[in-house]
């Protein structure tokens, strides 16, 4: 999923206020497994608690201002695009594999195949891996692609370095010199606990985001940012509210698009497609 346009470009002071209120409120109800909707009580008395001046957000006549109302929106598309879109398409490992081996015979694709990190009866085909590598192969044409970069992502101009970054990503097309894309994938099938390796999965994306984000204004050089992520229960079940840190990010420019479990099969395709464009362009 891409960004909602009704919330790019907001101001530093509006994340501020959306972290913020997530965190005093909470993001979702683990009774009922859904994510929260802050109402306009919550909100002020979530603020009145802890000292802050609500009439930024409620003016004089206890209505919302303009900027209360996006506030109330936002948290509002949050939750329903959560609840509604991303939840049913987070597939748990049954799924999966399904999904893998019907494309694999359709596809009889000749890109690496990987294994997850699993030992035993758990060591198995990391299958959101597998599925975007057959997907890029399928619709990439006669370009290479690097699905396993085992070095820093690169940037030059006129034979010379003007960045290198700072970590290694999970996959860059055509490659991790100068790619046109650039993504990461957290896939966590066999996963039991939401541990802290989960966790720092995102702001190892963030980190990412915020340098792709230099480099766009300061180097004018445009390198797309994916972010691709699966497993029901890890996700949904025990991460709901890193799922929100996700669409918050994804909305503060960060990321171009999320794509959650079977939207990998959705929207991979055509986002290959627009890759071998950008190519073909330069």
């Amino acid at each position: 999923m891409k960004a909602n346009k009704n919330y790019v470009n907001l101001p530093q002071e509006f994340w501020a206020n959306v972290k913020y209120l997530s965190q005093k409120i909470g993001y979702s109800d683990r009774n009922s497994l859904i994510v929260k909707n802050p109402s306009e009580t919550e909100i002020e008395e979530a603020l009145k608690k802890n000292g802050f001046d609500v009439s930024y957000l409620f003016g004089g006549n206890n209505r919302p201002t303009e900027f209360g109302e996006t506030i109330l929106s936002y948290f509002k598309y949050r939750a329903n695009i959560l609840n509604s879109y991303v939840e049913p398409r987070l597939m748990v490992l049954e799924r999966a594999k399904e999904t893998y081996n019907l494309l694999y015979r359709k596809l009889q694709p000749k890109c690496p195949i990987p294994m997850n990190k699993q030992k035993g009866e758990k060591k198995s085909i990391a299958y959101l891996t597998a599925l975007v590598n057959l997907l890029i192969e399928a619709n990439s044409g006669d370009f290479s692609c690097d699905y396993d970069p085992r070095e820093l992502t690169l940037f030059t101009r006129n034979d010379q370095l003007i960045r290198t970054f700072s970590r290694r990503v999970d996959g860059a097309f055509p490659s991790a010199k100068n790619p046109v894309a650039i993504w990461e994938i957290k896939e966590y099938y066999y996963t039991t606990t939401f541990g802290s390796r989960v966790a720092d999965g995102i702001y190892e994306t963030l980190l990412d985001g915020m340098e792709l984000s230099e480099l766009r204004e300061t180097q004018k050089v445009n390198c797309k940012h994916y972010l691709m992520v699966d497993s029901h229960f890890t996700w949904w079940n025990l991460g709901r509210s890193y799922l929100c840190r996700i669409i918050d990010i994804l909305h503060m420019g960060y990321i171009d698009e999320v794509l959650f479990g079977y939207e990998v099969v959705e929207r991979l395709p055509d986002i290959v497609k627009g890759w071998v464009e950008d190519l073909k362009g330069q």
